[in-house]
């Protein structure tokens, strides 16, 4: 079965329909690359996916091991390259909720995050630089 369908609607914008729920998600030229900026970019939603996949899959291990991350954030920074224009890093920096893990636990989400199907997917010569912010960690 198909997984998307996608048209363009003209001045650099594009609407993708998610044929299984019926969501839509329009994207944007950015701004610096001739476009409004009005929506997502398509590298914007590259940025953002590896993250969801990420916390999806740290959600994923944390219940199969009796814990919780729910209400963590995280904060992206996508930084773009050029010759050719591509996306040179995604920086992903995890804020956990004010929980106390333990350290096997906050190796389980880090092993979990790295190994996502995105984070796989990607290209080796994209930098992903993930940082793990727990409160409970004392400061440095």
């Amino acid at each position: 079965m198909e997984t998307a369908r996608t048209i363009y609607l003209g001045n650099q914008r594009t609407q993708a329909l998610h044929v299984r729920s019926g969501v839509t998600i329009t994207t944007d030229a950015p701004v610096d690359n001739q476009g409004k900026g009005e929506y997502f970019s398509p590298t914007d939603l590259v940025a953002a996916a590896l993250a969801s996949c990420m916390l999806t899959i740290i959600g994923q291990a944390a219940i199969a091991h009796g814990f919780s991350i729910d209400r963590t954030e995280a904060v992206i920074t996508k930084i773009m390259l050029s010759n050719p224009r591509r996306i040179g890093e995604v920086i992903i920096e995890f804020k956990f909720p004010d929980i106390i893990y333990s350290d096997k636990q906050k190796k389980i989400i880090e092993l979990a995050a790295r190994n996502c199907p995105v984070a796989l997917s990607l290209h080796p010569d994209l930098k992903q630089g993930i940082t793990f912010n727990f409160k409970n960690d004392p400061l440095p």
